[in-house]
């Protein structure tokens, strides 16, 4: 049973919302749900995946979905933040499976762009293939009657997009951590520490109550269990990286020398090639397999 915990609604206008904690990633999913219309999106999902073996498997999301079936949630929408480098995007498996659109920040192909360099694969990666909408800073949906708003909100990578739902409630992304954490990493390729910090005044300048979800948690040596939501307020008191009315320049310093010291996550080289696919794997070769490319000592430098 994945762990996992419910924020109910505030009244009309507050979404309900429930993450499911990936344990071998850190990572929180969430299903967003419209209580006066029963539609719902997912946001983040994941697919398992084993880097030593290669291997992938629908294990947790086909419980995600099980759990909203138990609600009566009718998923609408498969929404991602950013191309994840830490796990395996559920999205194209999660469309083929319910036949609902997919979506994604638009900067996407300019971070495809990076990383076709990369893997030194030219012709890789379309983005506009394979998601169904691709978002711009501003643009607008629903998810029933909730209405949504989408920021740009890079720094972690140029595209990340932060959903900001209904009345009170913003998908972050990784670019807050909770509170006694601090802030996300902003050292992959195409990810500033300097935009970052602006991305998170701008996550700050939302209503003080609004609920922030964030991307990952991974306890602390005092708190042993996950944690995923905060509200701007707390954020702005007790942000181990940034209360005080810490200035950009210091921030930076701060974020930089730390990110110095992180060493890739173990999937990173793997996923991306699969998430800037929305999570679909490469075209079958002629034995009907599908194969990785994984380049060597690119990334020596940054990781020594």
């Amino acid at each position: 049973m994945i762990l996992h915990k419910t924020c109910s609604s505030a009244g009309t206008g507050s979404a309900r919302v429930t993450g499911f904690y990936d344990e071998d990633t850190g990572s929180i999913q969430y299903l967003v749900s419209d209580p006066q219309t029963g539609k719902g999106a997912l946001i983040d999902a994941v697919m398992g995946f084993d880097p030593a073996q290669a291997a992938t498997d629908s294990e947790n999301v086909e419980e995600i979905l099980r759990f909203a079936d138990a609600e009566n949630i009718d998923i609408v929408r498969i929404l991602d933040t950013h191309p994840h480098a830490d796990h395996l995007m559920a999205s194209s498996w999660l469309k083929q499976r319910l036949g609902a659109p997919n979506a994604i920040g638009e900067k996407i192909i300019e971070i495809s762009g990076l990383w076709r360099d990369l893997y030194h694969l030219p012709d890789a990666f379309q983005p506009e293939r394979d998601f169904d909408r691709l978002f711009a800073d501003g643009d607008t949906f629903e998810i029933g009657s909730l209405p949504v708003r989408v920021m740009l909100t890079p720094g972690h990578t140029l595209g990340s997009i932060t959903y900001v739902v209904g009345s009170d409630a913003a998908f972050v992304n990784d670019t807050f951590m909770q509170p006694d954490v601090g802030t996300s990493r902003a050292d992959f390729p195409g990810g500033t520490a300097a935009e970052l910090y602006d991305s998170l005044q701008n996550i700050l300048s939302l209503g003080e109550d609004t609920r922030l979800f964030v991307g990952h948690d991974y306890g602390t040596a005092e708190r042993k269990e996950p944690a995923w939501e905060s509200t701007v307020s707390q954020q702005r008191r007790e942000n181990k990286h940034l209360s005080g009315d810490v200035a950009k320049d210091d921030y930076v310093k701060l974020r930089e020398k730390r990110d110095r010291t992180l060493p890739l996550p173990d999937r990173m080289l793997h996923v991306l090639q699969m998430n800037l696919r929305a999570g679909r794997p490469p075209e079958p070769e002629s034995d009907g397999e599908s194969y990785l490319k994984i380049p060597l000592n690119r990334f020596e430098k940054e990781t020594s």
